[in-house]
């Protein structure tokens, strides 16, 4: 038993070089860490601090004289509430769409008994390298008569054929052939083989496929700043640019202060809470399906 101990501690030594590469390693590391997330820390203490402390440069690790007058501006704003509304109806909507035609196309090209599948998936790929261009697919847009409706933001974009091949790649690794025999032979056809035995076997691809769509969902804009000219549709993404590039929506915020001092004060405040705001929703979905996304990722990258 000693010599075994002895043994083991014998091969887990490391020598010189191999203790100077770790620590250069996790100085690197913790140099990125900091570069990546500091930024998001400081607008957080930003959105609690005088913006007066910020103009001083005081504000760098901790929140000076607190104050929440940026966020109860923000929350009194019906744009922002509007906004928020109509992303959560994008999102969840078309993240309904998104996945379901994903994982429909990708398990009907990972079937090898699909006609004609490599024709199919040479055209999928086509699309990721040559595209329409965006006169051509606002002018398809128009001429189906969804500008200015929520579809105008999400059939365009239905499928992603990235996604597709990662979800293919998951089908083909997890689901063996086998059990579609057994199916078949007990009389299940291969929509009941889909919904009842592969959808629950896939869980991790699914959770995966929710989170891409719903990100991307959610932070998009500029197919709004395309297609949407009704206010009243904005997402919360358009109406967040407004806000920091254009100063529209701060300017009504603070319409009742009367010093140009003041307004711009709010302004810096409002600026850093609108961000907060807006990344709230996704900083509480991701832990649910966190679990499932390296397991998901990993295996339906393999041969991606």
């Amino acid at each position: 038993m000693g010599l075994l101990a002895l043994k083991n501690k014998k091969v887990t030594r490391r020598s010189k070089e191999d203790k100077v590469f770790d620590i250069i390693n996790v100085f690197l590391v913790a140099i990125i860490l900091i570069l990546v997330v500091y930024p998001l820390y400081f607008i957080v203490i930003a959105s609690f601090s005088d913006p007066n402390m910020i103009y001083d440069g005081k504000v760098w690790l901790l929140p000076k004289e607190l104050t929440f007058e940026g966020y109860e501006r923000i929350f009194q704003d019906s744009k922002i509430w509007l906004g928020y509304k109509n992303s959560i109806v994008y999102t969840v909507v078309g993240t309904i769409v998104n996945v379901s035609f994903t994982l429909m196309a990708a398990y009907a090209l990972s079937r090898k008994d699909l006609y004609g599948r490599n024709v199919i998936m040479f055209l999928f790929l086509m699309t990721m390298f040559f595209s329409g261009g965006l006169i051509p697919t606002y002018l398809v847009v128009k001429n189906l008569g969804l500008l200015n409706t929520m579809w105008a933001l999400i059939l365009p974009k239905a499928v992603a054929v990235w996604n597709v091949i990662v979800a293919k790649t998951f089908f083909e690794t997890s689901i063996p052939n086998e059990l579609l025999e057994a199916a078949k032979m007990d009389g299940c056809s291969d929509a009941k083989f889909f919904w009842k035995i592969v959808l629950p076997l896939s869980k991790p691809i699914v959770a995966v496929m929710v989170l891409f769509y719903a990100v991307g969902h959610w932070n998009s804009y500029f197919d709004a700043l395309i297609y949407l000219n009704n206010e009243n549709l904005y997402p919360l993404q358009l109406i967040l640019r407004n806000i920091l590039i254009q100063n529209e929506a701060s300017t009504m915020m603070i319409s009742d202060l009367e010093s140009l001092a003041a307004k711009q004060r709010v302004s810096e405040l409002i600026k850093y809470g609108v961000i907060i705001v807006a990344s709230i929703p996704l900083l509480i979905v991701y832990p649910f399906v966190q679990k499932y996304f390296v397991k998901g990722v990993m295996i339906g990258g393999i041969k991606g």
